[in-house]
């Protein structure tokens, strides 16, 4: 309902910090989430696999701003570069992971806020197109 990219979200195992579930893209691409905290009316803490590959951390936070606001923290630690010595992974870090990231957690913020705001879901690639995760054109039918 809120995430621009997501075809579908199947849950595995749902019960807290021990919950598993998939989200499949737009590309086709299929991430499983391994829920490692989950911290009531705040957020979660989650693990990102694909084919039982560690690729990310995620944290998920929500904070109040006044009694009808509230602000919604995404923060991803990719292990994507975790295997380059630090001067090497830094540059493509700040110039390809980075940004792409902020894309997609930006756009999948603004899903949050378009549900939010206006109670229907939010259309497929609303914020723009992704890269990694918006369906190619070689897979459009």
């Amino acid at each position: 309902m809120c995430h621009p990219f997501c075809v579908q979200n199947p849950v595995q195992i749902w019960s807290a910090a021990d919950s598993r579930d998939e989200v499949h893209y737009l590309s086709g691409w299929v991430y499983e989430r391994r829920f490692r905290r989950w911290i009531e009316g705040t957020g979660y803490d989650l693990e990102i696999l694909r084919h039982d590959e560690a690729l990310a951390a995620v944290s998920w936070r929500i904070s109040p701003v006044d009694e009808h606001n509230c602000k919604l923290r995404i923060t991803v630690y990719p292990y994507v570069l975790l295997g380059y010595p630090v001067v090497i992974r830094w540059l493509p870090h700040l110039l390809r992971v980075r940004p792409m990231l902020r894309q997609y957690l930006d756009s999948v913020v603004k899903g949050f806020d378009w549900y939010v705001s206006r109670g229907e879901p939010v259309p497929r690639n609303q914020f723009g197109k992704h890269p990694w995760f918006s369906a190619s054109e070689q897979h459009v039918a």
